[in-house]
């Protein structure tokens, strides 16, 4: 399973987002879940040090630099007015053999977005998806 979030480093993403699949870990993967992967559009050394800061040992990060993997998704978004360029829209997705089983993506998904929908990518939207269908 892949969760996608806009930052390292960043507020919801490092104090609930992340820290959530962090804590639940093997929750997923006795439903399950084989690996959990971190991604954002942030270079190698960031995710890096972000995953040291963070004390991340069983989630794996994965860096998409360029937004390339993120575009191609459909969820790359530009963050200018925080700063941020372009980054990752969040969402969170279960992924089985390269196919797509499932995806909950933040609502309203738009560039410049005012604000930072946390309601649907979270650990527990994806654990009682998993509950309720496997």
């Amino acid at each position: 399973m892949v969760l996608a979030l806009p930052g390292a480093f960043t507020p919801t993403c490092s104090s609930k987002h992340l820290p959530g699949f962090v804590a639940k870990y093997h929750e997923l993967i006795d439903r399950g879940i084989d690996e959990v992967y971190c991604l954002s559009v942030n270079d190698a050394f960031v995710m890096f040090q972000w995953s040291k800061h963070l004390n991340i040992t069983n989630v794996k990060m994965l860096p998409d630099g360029n937004g390339e993997f993120t575009r191609a998704m459909g969820m790359l978004v530009k963050k200018d007015n925080v700063g941020f360029g372009s980054r990752s829209w969040r969402y969170s997705m279960i992924v089985d053999d390269k196919k797509i089983i499932k995806i909950f993506s933040e609502p309203g998904q738009i560039d410049n977005c005012p604000d930072d929908p946390f309601t649907v990518s979270d650990v527990d939207t994806l654990l009682d998806y998993l509950e309720q269908y496997s």
